[in-house]
């Protein structure tokens, strides 16, 4: 079957195509557009004749015909010529701004006189647009007012006004305007009919002013040019439409317009003559209509069986088409039918998929219409080559589409007619990108295997699930000093020392017994065997392989005899500078003096990160009577050099307090030694405990919070100023000051001091850590005396409640805890 193209591109019946689906003849549109602007034209040239003749005062042109009394008046001509123009406007098309506003300006006469001239009938009043433009003297019966038209003509000229403002415009549907046209035509027709068959009834209403008889074919013409200004549209275009149904209301139109009036003039005729009566004319009036009806009737009854046997086959070839389409659908592959000149016909959801374009952007396109110039030449080139060939053609083609190379399986044929000549082209393009990538990597991974099993750098030997050894590469040469073709079917157990076979031999039969077995490296306690028999420490990386039916073992063994001379050197150095690290920072620590007057317990935690040195470092400091100078302090970072500055710290601040320095003034000393530093921050606290006043004094340099235990109250923070870290202030002075406040101590609290690394956790917020530290303090010593043993279980349980791991901790710890007695507590220990 062959398809025809239509003007927008889609596949359909030759022509025109409206929204709706209706088809058209291009060339009938042509000729009712250029109809409707001839008849706009000639209704026009009548107006402009009856308005020369109000000009020139000649009757003959303002009646046309010698002898008719009524005259076309100077307001109907007027309405009349700009009509023509407006409608000729309309016609011509295309519309553009410019002749839209023109054609909507030259109607705007006519439906003003119109309006105005039935508001004078209706209201009986005069409003002076009668004889506006010339003075009618024409003061005969047949002119009830002078100059005024009769209403049938201004009804007429109203609805032609309005029929062509809307015919101007796309908003308004086209049938508002072209019913509107009819109505027009219907009052000149009307008109027409009075004087054809004698009746003056129908060329006035009553009394009032008549229409001319030239005004009539004017109107008629008028509403041709209305009905036909958008032939595409509307009730115009269901009589212009190329299928049956505009054929059949044509033929009924023609029948209507043209059957009646010639039997009625007929019978008028007959009667005129004298040949019979008016009742017999009455009865061959009525037999003509019926007669020319029957012949109408069975003319269409002949067409309507034509369209139900047409309806019927298309009814069967849309059926067939579905099924078609369905199958199509549900076809894994890509389907498409195109016609001979490149046009699809028919895809099916994959090509729509792989595209990605809708099915109604496909269908009536062309290869280079949706696809990448390239690839549609090639889809067109090898359409044509099929079609020399006559052949169907199946070949394997890599193809470039938006989401990527693919590769495909092609497969073209004819559609051939019952003559053999064909008329389209089918392709079915099936996607083996998947399969073809399969076997070319089945082919890619034998060789990838091979030369991956070649190029470790560790003996590589592969074992079946007893433990044979099916493969090795050449590596086993220089760890086992045996070639891999000796290795091939030996169990692999073998090449360990006698005395460990048993238990490699069980390691590597649990490893199989696993459900879902998982790489691992295994590197204690396994031994390998030279080819001389000495054995030697391996690695074994042991992973499990699906191959087809069977679980294959694969395991990479190492000759680790040089990793394990150098861990142990590095073990033995790592201990070796860890004591001597340990010592320094035990002699650059000190161990703080024992006051009788001042219970006191300390714990220091070394960091597991580092050789045992670190940044912590505190201070209890005698100044005479019961006054203790109190310093804790961490040097940020951690090693020999943390250490060596905590070192030059604690003795700078020891003899600073000896000194009587008060706290700020302390502080403010070293700061500036540790501004001579390169790179340092360190973090400081130092108070003066006055057992005799009660009172604490305090300044602290970014340290962390004193906690205070009250006797018999709630454990909380001592509210003091904070300082920046010492190292923040520039040298030569200039910074933030330190401050110092002095707060009252009950007898019988319980002072806390410590560093960051006893609160500080990864993950938790380090206030919320410090209430931590302030509710175990509460619950350990409550109630408790300011006691040295009680203060060393206390600081045990601390610890443990903060460190939960010490092993992993990788940070210095520095806690201190103090008891003050009061004024009555054990003398001073000078």
């Amino acid at each position: 079957m062959t398809t025809q193209q239509d003007a927008s591109g889609l596949p359909g019946v030759q022509g025109a195509e409206r929204a709706d689906g209706l088809p058209f003849h291009p060339p009938a549109l042509a000729a009712a557009r250029a109809a409707a602007a001839i008849t706009a034209l000639l209704a026009a040239l009548v107006g402009l004749v009856g308005l020369t003749g109000w000009i020139l005062d000649t009757d003959v042109l303002k009646s046309v015909l010698p002898g008719v009394a009524v005259s076309m008046k100077a307001n109907t001509s007027v309405a009349v010529a700009t009509l023509g123009v407006s409608l000729f406007l309309v016609a011509r098309g295309p519309l553009r701004p410019w002749t839209t506003a023109a054609a909507r300006v030259a109607a705007v006469p006519a439906l003003v006189i119109g309006a105005l001239t039935l508001a004078e009938y209706v209201t009986g009043a005069g409003l002076g647009i009668d004889e506006v433009l010339f003075e009618d003297d024409t003061a005969d019966v047949e002119t009830g007012v002078p100059g005024r038209m009769g209403p049938n003509t201004a009804v007429a000229l109203t609805l032609a006004g309005a029929a062509s403002a809307c015919a101007s415009t796309r908003r308004l549907p086209a049938w508002v305007s072209q019913v509107m046209g009819l109505a027009v035509g219907a009052i000149g027709m009307l008109r027409l009919y009075g004087a054809a068959y004698a009746v003056p009834e129908l060329e006035r209403f009553g009394a009032y002013t008549g229409m001319a008889l030239h005004t009539a074919p004017a109107l008629v013409l008028l509403g041709a040019a209305v009905f036909l200004a958008r032939p595409d549209e509307g009730l115009t275009g269901l009589l212009m439409n190329a299928g049956t149904t505009g054929a059949l209301g044509r033929r009924l139109l023609v029948t209507a317009l043209v059957v009646p009036p010639l039997l009625g003039w007929g019978v008028l005729a007959g009667e005129d003559a004298g040949l019979f009566g008016p009742r017999l004319g009455t009865a061959l009036l009525v037999w003509g209509n019926v007669a020319a009806l029957t012949v109408v009737i069975f003319a269409a009854l002949a067409m309507g069986r034509r369209i139900e046997v047409a309806h019927a086959r298309l009814a069967w070839q849309v059926r067939q088409n579905e099924l078609l389409q369905a199958f199509m659908d549900h076809t894994p592959a890509v389907v498409f039918i195109k016609d001979l000149e490149g046009r699809y016909l028919a895809v099916n959801t994959r090509f729509e998929e792989s595209l990605g374009l809708a099915r109604d952007r496909l269908l009536g396109r062309r290869d280079l219409d949706v696809m990448p110039a390239g690839l549609g030449r090639h889809a067109r080139d090898a359409d044509l080559a099929m079609l020399a060939g006559g052949r169907p053609v199946q070949r394997e083609e890599s193809l470039t589409l938006p989401g990527g190379p693919r590769e495909f399986l092609t497969t073209l044929f004819p559609l051939k007619d019952a003559s053999g000549a064909p008329y389209a082209v089918c392709g079915v393009v099936t996607d083996i990108t998947e399969r073809v990538a399969a076997q070319r990597e089945v082919e890619r991974a034998q060789r990838r295997f091979r030369a991956l099993l070649e190029s470790a750098p560790d003996a590589t030997l592969i074992t079946d699930g007893s433990g044979t050894v099916v493969m090795a590469n050449t590596q086993v040469e220089h760890v086992f000093g045996r070639s891999p073709g000796d290795l091939v079917g030996t169990r692999v157990v073998d090449l360990a020392p006698v005395a460990r076979r048993r238990r490699q031999g069980a390691l590597l039969d649990a490893y199989l017994r696993l459900r879902d077995p998982q790489p691992t490296v295994v590197d204690e306690n396994l031994y390998g065997l030279h080819g001389d028999g000495s054995p030697f420490p391996v690695e074994v990386s042991v992973s499990s392989l699906q191959a087809e039916r069977e679980t294959l073992v694969v395991l990479f063994v190492r000759d680790i005899t040089e990793r394990r001379r150098a861990e142990a050197e590095r073990a033995e150095r790592y201990e070796q500078h860890r004591h001597i690290a340990y010592t320094l920072q035990h002699s650059l620590m000190g161990e703080p003096p024992t006051l009788a007057y001042l219970p006191s317990a300390h714990r220091y935690l070394a960091s597991v990160q580092d050789p045992g040195v670190g940044g912590d470092w505190f201070d209890i400091i005698p100044l005479g009577g019961r006054r203790t100078g109190v310093v804790i302090g961490d040097v940020m970072g951690r090693g020999l050099e943390a250490a060596a500055v905590m070192g030059q710290l604690r003795a700078a601040s020891h003899a600073l307090a000896r000194t009587g320095a008060t706290p700020s003034r302390l502080m403010t000393s070293l700061d500036a030694f540790v501004g001579d530093l390169a790179d340092q921050l360190v973090t400081c606290l130092y108070l003066i405990l006055d057992q005799d006043t009660c009172e604490v004094t305090v300044c602290s340099a970014g340290h962390l919070p004193v906690i205070v235990l009250p006797p018999g109250g709630a454990p909380g923070r001592l509210r003091t100023p904070v300082g920046v870290p010492l190292g923040v202030n520039e040298p030569g002075g200039g910074g933030v000051p330190f401050e110092e406040a002095t707060r009252p101590l009950p007898p019988g609290s319980v002072l806390v001091l410590y560093t960051d690394g006893l609160v500080e956790q990864p993950g938790t917020d380090i206030e919320a850590r410090i209430d931590v530290l302030t509710h175990t303090v509460g619950v350990t010593l409550k109630g408790a005396h300011a006691d040295p043993k009680i203060l060393d279980r206390a600081a045990d349980l601390l610890i443990s409640t903060l460190i939960t791991a010490p092993a992993d901790h990788d940070d210095d710890v520095t806690l201190l805890l103090l008891g003050v007695p009061g004024p009555n507590g054990p003398d001073t220990d000078r």
